[in-house]
């Protein structure tokens, strides 16, 4: 069953989403060479806290971490290590809050050092499929339109679209109802109604789409060995049309890096 937020919950969404944001702005200029994803783990938990909210993931299911850090071939709920980072990886850091009895969840890959030509267009083109999908995320659509517009232009990229993992419903749980698949049909599954909120969430690999667990029951990989890229917005439907809660705009800002891929998606200023 969906569960519709009142204009008043989805500002306190709002907040608790602006709060995972800021984490990670804080930890763009922290993820870089010769840092441990544990290093960052704690930075979060303390900021997150720090923030007047408490982390999402840690204890959810037996999570024992703020962060979800995935590496390279890893494509999601990578748990942190004291491995360092090195030149050419990426990282995929997906993070969770809680307040005002409110989640937030969002996610992004970070580039550590020179990363290969390759690798950064699966990154561009994975980003790109966020806001493709997020435009389709609008009233008399459904699930479906969602997931197809994310399909078509990453498999037209020859990308593969990872099927066990999808995104969500998102509120006063971590996981709510609708499942938001990355892959999909046109016309179908459940219809967008005003007031819900929702993860959506590219998971996109540079090979095939199949994956496998590790053994820490944890860590998903590609199967292939090939990158794999994560990006991650929470959006509110509200008046018909999308808009994001979360933002890119922390991470932007320490990284210097200029956009203004989100305007479209903002219902009134929001002030940084």
């Amino acid at each position: 069953m969906i569960i519709t937020k009142s204009a008043e919950e989805i500002e306190l969404m709002r907040e608790s989403a602006l709060i995972v944001s800021k984490t990670l702005g804080m930890l763009a200029t922290e993820a870089k060479e010769g840092v441990t994803t544990n290093q960052l783990d704690a930075l979060a938990e303390e900021f997150i806290r720090d923030h007047g909210a408490v982390p999402g993931f840690l204890g959810l299911y037996d999570c024992p971490s703020t962060l979800l850090t995935s590496v390279n071939e890893a494509v999601v709920h990578g748990l942190p290590t004291d491995i360092p980072l090195k030149d050419g990886d990426i990282v995929a850091i997906d993070c969770g809050a809680l307040k005002n009895e409110f989640y937030g969840d969002h996610a992004y890959t970070f580039e550590i050092g020179n990363v290969a030509e390759e690798t950064k267009k699966l990154l561009q083109v994975t980003k790109e499929s966020l806001y493709i999908g997020i435009r389709e995320f609008k009233a008399g659509n459904r699930v479906g339109d969602v997931g197809y517009a994310i399909q078509q232009y990453c498999e037209g990229h020859g990308y593969g679209v990872v099927r066990e993992l999808v995104g969500h419903g998102l509120g006063r749980k971590m996981h709510e109802d609708p499942e938001m698949p990355n892959y999909g049909r046109r016309g179908r599954g459940k219809k967008f109604i005003e007031g819900m909120v929702v993860a959506i969430e590219p998971m996109i690999n540079m090979g095939t789409e199949k994956i496998k667990q590790l053994k820490d029951g944890w860590t998903i990989v590609t199967r292939d060995g090939k990158p794999s890229a994560h990006f991650e917005h929470d959006v509110a439907l509200v008046n018909g049309k999308p808009e994001i809660l979360s933002t890119f705009h922390y991470i932007y800002e320490a990284l210097g890096i200029e956009s203004d891929e989100e305007e479209e998606f903002r219902a009134k200023e929001i002030v940084f």
